[in-house]
């Protein structure tokens, strides 16, 4: 089959966009207003898109209160969202009021910051605290105008991590159960099972060929 996403005449229950792009990090975002009022949502389009210096970005579609309180404050955390906090990561998507303070909503603990205003989730094993860049307004859709895309995209400052998830130094994802959004109302998980290391290619010395070295990781970068 073929459609074009803006006639939507693919012919289905449900667009297949969102369930086609998978799976996605979950962003649960961390912000606070103005008048100090905590706010935490979780965003389906959020992911790293840097590393020097480290840059998360995440999308509102419309105007609401995380995207708001960012452009108020010029600052927002990120918390990860895994298996064991699903059900607080999904109350905290409540469309409350916007002084309802949804970590406390979520029967969460507010973990506070030590470079920006707004908490982050105690319970989550990771956090980032992050300071605005940039929010780009992406193009409107002329049938839902109200639902226009707003990027919102912001520099790492501070991270806090658990160390009883990292192994060797590094971190053990499949320990951490960090959830992703599918499509429709589904999640999945990352698990110890379902993760695997391959290394990186490397080019023959006349650049015309690629070889991948069976051998574990060695750990260095290339």
């Amino acid at each position: 089959m073929f459609y074009e996403p803006r006639r939507g005449d693919h012919g289905l229950p449900h667009d297949p966009f969102k369930a086609l792009v998978v799976p996605r990090p979950i962003g649960w975002i961390g912000t606070v207003s103005g008048d100090g009022t905590p706010n935490l949502a979780p965003y389906s389009y959020f992911n790293a898109v840097a590393d020097r210096p480290p840059m998360v970005m995440f999308s509102s579609q419309g105007r609401k209160d995380s995207l708001r309180n960012v452009e108020e404050t010029g600052e927002f955390t990120w918390s990860l969202a895994t298996l064991a906090l699903r059900d607080a990561m999904n109350l905290s998507s409540a469309p409350v009021d916007a002084s309802v303070d949804e970590i406390a909503l979520a029967g969460l603990t507010h973990r506070p910051s030590r470079l920006v205003a707004a908490p982050s989730v105690a319970e989550s094993p990771a956090s980032f605290e992050c300071r605005l860049w940039r929010v780009i307004d992406l193009p409107e859709d002329p049938a839902h105008p109200d639902v226009a895309g707003h990027v919102v995209l912001g520099e790492v400052v501070g991270v806090h991590l658990d160390e009883t998830v990292l192994r060797d130094g590094l971190v053990d994802a499949g320990s951490l159960q960090p959830l992703s959004r599918l499509g429709y109302m589904d999640y999945g998980v990352l698990t110890p099972e379902t993760t695997f290391t391959m290394s990186r290619p490397t080019a023959s010395d006349d650049g015309l060929s690629a070889d991948v070295d069976p051998a574990p990781w060695d750990g260095v970068y290339r």
